[in-house]
């Protein structure tokens, strides 16, 4: 390590410890623990880490009652991103399993894709949203850059427009907006409204059965007046009319790419505030893609058609698309990493509060 970046390295421990508060010695010294810790089983044995000079009823202690100014520790975090050229993040949700934990508070039921509960794939715990800055190319090396329990009940798409807001106001302008990744789980609908004004660009995965609207083309002479027009199901291209666009390349990994777009497009939204009131139904256009691939890099199975719903103040460029949304899977790595090598879901803690002060 150079003097640049050891002087670098210095100057963010100094400023990430100024945002803690109460046990701040111990919250500290808890991460020393967990970046120099030959293997971390649970939080006691954080204190036999060399690093930590506290006894290990400290590490629990601090985590129960020790406090984080979660704003500035988010915006601290945010100003050392990735060195990367591209403007590319990610949502997603994750969650901290804690089923046999009945008296720990705030747990909701989550899907989960590989733990069953009564031979179905829901789990009782807390979920967590993740905003994270993705690199170039996938790899297990993100940039997290908001972090958020969810409360039961509560609304991933509001939560998500929330955490972009927060960032988006600490980022400023800086030229093309940035690229935002969702996975189908998120309605785009939702997040277009929540959404309205920001300086952002989404990409929504979406499920091959969703129905799309065009403009209706012409209006009745009489009655209420057309708001939607030809109807654009993804799975029935006799439903397609000719794309907008369209790019083609041969890529080493996935063989001939196709990309095709189809702009001006709307859904139908169903869950909406609007709902019960007799106004409109929100209508929020975007671009429709398909991405067709002739293999996967590990053949296991026939590459389907991708469906994508992109909307930003700019135009999509196709050439970069599928790309954008192959690095997404970044973010998986990064659970991976976070619950196999840093135990981010082993600890046992009762309050939720605990488990926010670990993550």
């Amino acid at each position: 390590m150079d003097t640049l970046e050891h002087e670098t390295l210095r100057t963010f421990r100094q400023k990430a410890y100024a945002t803690f508060g109460l046990r701040a010695d111990a919250l500290f010294e808890i991460i020393d623990a967990v970046l120099t810790a030959p293997g971390i089983e649970s939080p006691a044995h954080l204190s036999l880490a060399p690093s930590f000079q506290r006894k290990w009823g400290s590490v629990y202690d601090a985590l129960n009652t020790g406090t984080i100014d979660l704003t500035a520790l988010e915006r601290l975090v945010a100003d050392y991103p990735l060195d990367t050229e591209t403007d590319w993040y990610a949502i997603d949700t994750s969650v901290w399993p804690r089923c046999d934990a009945e008296t720990s508070p705030k747990r909701g039921y989550y899907h989960h894709h590989s733990r069953h509960s009564n031979g179905q794939p829901i789990v009782a715990g807390w979920n967590y949203s993740w905003l994270v800055q993705v690199p170039h190319r996938c790899s297990s090396w993100t940039a997290p850059l908001r972090v958020r329990r969810m409360k039961p009940g509560e609304n991933a798409n509001q939560v998500a427009a929330e955490q972009i807001r927060s960032f988006l106001q600490q980022r400023g302008h800086r030229g093309t907006p940035p690229i935002i990744t969702f996975d189908s789980g998120y309605d785009p609908v939702q997040l277009g409204v929540a959404l309205e004004g920001e300086d952002v660009s989404l990409l929504v995965r979406l499920r091959s059965g969703r129905c799309f609207y065009a403009d209706p083309s012409e209006q009745p002479t009489t009655g209420r007046p057309r708001r939607h027009g030809a109807k654009f199901v993804c799975d029935d291209p006799t439903t397609w009319p000719e794309p907008t666009d369209q790019w083609t390349t041969i890529d080493k990994r996935y063989g001939s790419v196709l990309v095709q777009a189809w702009s001006g497009f709307h859904a139908v939204p169903h869950n909406h505030e609007k709902r019960g009131t007799r106004q409109a139904r929100p209508i929020v256009r975007g671009t429709l893609i398909r991405v067709e691939v002739e293999r996967l890099p590990k053949p296991t199975k026939q590459p389907e058609p991708l469906w994508l719903w992109w909307w930003g103040p700019e135009s999509p460029k196709l050439e970069e698309i599928w790309r954008i949304y192959v690095a997404r899977f970044a973010i998986e790595h990064m659970y991976r990493f976070f619950k196999q090598i840093l135990k981010w879901t082993t600890p046992k803690v009762r309050s939720p509060e605990a488990a926010d002060r670990w993550t």
